[in-house]
């Protein structure tokens, strides 16, 4: 089955977002959504998983969806203002407007690090609209992270929160910050009752492994993968086992 990869644009309160769809050359075909994370973009870089990951979903004839989120790549904005709520809007556009092309037959949405975050919220409100789910290294932690006032490199005082914070020599926003306090991350996800598939590497310093283990508890039909070794970006030795469990997982 041949695959059309073409640039994609949307509107999002003012802001362009910018990305990518493959979509198979057939009436009718699955269709993954993915959602990049924090200080990333859609696969813009060759060795990142969102790109690997389509590639291995486009090779099984299922069709991608993968945008900029704003802030980051080639999307409007600016990463000062950017916020998990500020992506929880960008996808809404991007959901709705992957389900509405025409032969879709199954959505799947899949999540990295801060997109894990992302698309395990989303699913819990388009719930109806999502088939399955699966999440690779989802940085639930960053909300303990903020009520503790760390961010990657920075510290800071969680109770009198800077307008602004440099992160890995990035500047990002007091509201995103302060709104990482507050999110209800698994209550939005336990809407979803959809199957999901959970992956985290052993080895991941940035985020604990114990945010996969919370998701695993709280959703009703999920599958749990916890790889020996590897890291947060899933890179290396690990990646190919990430991919196949991915694609199994969707393509079933």
């Amino acid at each position: 089955m041949s695959i059309r990869t073409s640039e994609l644009t949307l509107q999002r309160d003012g802001l362009t977002l910018r990305g990518f769809q493959s979509l198979p050359d057939a009436p009718s075909y699955d269709l993954a959504v993915l959602f990049h994370g924090f200080l990333t973009d859609c696969g813009r870089n060759p060795d990142s998983l969102i790109l690997a990951l389509s590639d291995a979903l486009n090779e099984r004839g299922i069709g991608t969806v993968r945008v900029d989120f704003n802030g980051h790549g080639k999307s409007d904005g600016t990463l000062e203002d950017m916020s998990v709520l500020g992506e929880l809007l960008d996808a809404s556009v991007i959901l709705r407007y992957a389900a509405s092309l025409s032969g879709v037959r199954r959505l799947f949405v899949h999540g990295q690090s801060q997109g894990g975050v992302v698309a395990s919220m989303i699913a819990g409100v388009y719930r109806d609209r999502v088939n399955k789910l699966a999440l690779t290294a989802p940085a639930a932690t960053l909300v303990d992270d903020a009520r503790a006032g760390r961010l990657m490199d920075a510290a800071y005082d969680p109770d009198a929160v800077p307008d602004a914070l440099s992160a890995l020599g990035r500047r990002v926003g007091g509201f995103y910050l302060r709104t990482n306090q507050l999110l209800p991350v698994y209550d939005w996800a336990a809407r979803y009752t959809g199957p999901v598939c959970v992956i985290h590497a052993e080895g991941d310093a940035t985020v604990d492994k114990r945010a996969s283990l919370r998701y695993h508890e709280v959703y009703q039909n999920s599958e749990l993968h916890i790889l020996p070794g590897g890291n947060h970006p899933l890179s290396g030795e690990v990646r190919p086992r990430v991919l196949e469990l991915v694609c199994n997982f969707f393509e079933s």
